[in-house]
């Protein structure tokens, strides 16, 4: 489903992403472990079309993403949790989540909405609030819950346990193992492999910019 082959990031004269290559079939979740600094980050935003200059092929279902703009990804089935949630402050719980369904004039929006919040319905409770108004916590499961809205096919997931309570990380852990149940390819990007250890089936290992696979 996702191929990547010799990706190549540079910032300035830094070498971020040394001649990364990877194949996450459709349905697999998998893992992409390495410490902070390690190039996850990066890793993910070249994929998603977030970095100007990349070199290297990344192919979704056979289609080269380098043509494709970046807001085209979440019409094609992709989902995106930062790492840092990117959720617009003023704008409401439901509004932030809707977001990828109105850059993409997504049609049945309103029963994807539903679903997503049979999945997640803490999300569903808060709905009218602002996202300024949650916690960091709060705040993660409603990123998860806007990747999801147009993330029907694969998901990638930037630290999603990062600085959450331990009661929280387990729960967003069992709403990533509910995802298995509906076909997703999922690549999950965490610092720490205890976190997704029962979830994952493949592991791929960066360091320094580069990867492996266990």
């Amino acid at each position: 489903m996702l191929t990547v082959k010799n990706l190549n990031v540079y910032f300035g004269s830094q070498k971020v992403l040394d001649d990364v290559s990877l194949d996450l079939p459709g349905g697999m979740m998998a893992g992409l472990i390495g410490r902070n600094g390690a190039g996850k980050t990066t890793f993910m935003r070249a994929v998603m079309g977030l970095i100007d200059k990349v070199d290297g092929q990344v192919e979704f279902e056979a289609v080269n993403l380098t043509q494709t703009p970046t807001h085209g990804r979440a019409g094609m089935g992709f989902g995106y949790m930062p790492e840092d949630r990117k959720l617009v402050p003023e704008f409401t719980v439901q509004e932030n989540v809707l977001l990828p369904a109105w850059s993409t004039k997504m049609p049945e929006a309103d029963s994807r909405l539903e679903w997503v919040y049979s999945l997640i319905p803490e999300v569903a409770g808060f709905r009218d609030r602002r996202a300024n108004q949650l916690s960091g916590g709060q705040q993660k499961l409603v990123a998860l819950a806007r990747a999801l809205l147009c993330g029907n096919k694969i998901l990638l997931l930037d630290e999603p346990f990062e600085g959450v309570a331990p009661a929280l990380a387990q729960r967003l852990a069992q709403i990533i193992f509910e995802l298995k149940k509906e076909g997703m390819a999922v690549l999950i990007a965490d610092s720490n492999e205890q976190h997704v250890r029962e979830l994952i089936e493949r592991t791929f290992t960066i360091e320094r910019g580069a990867v492996t696979v266990q």
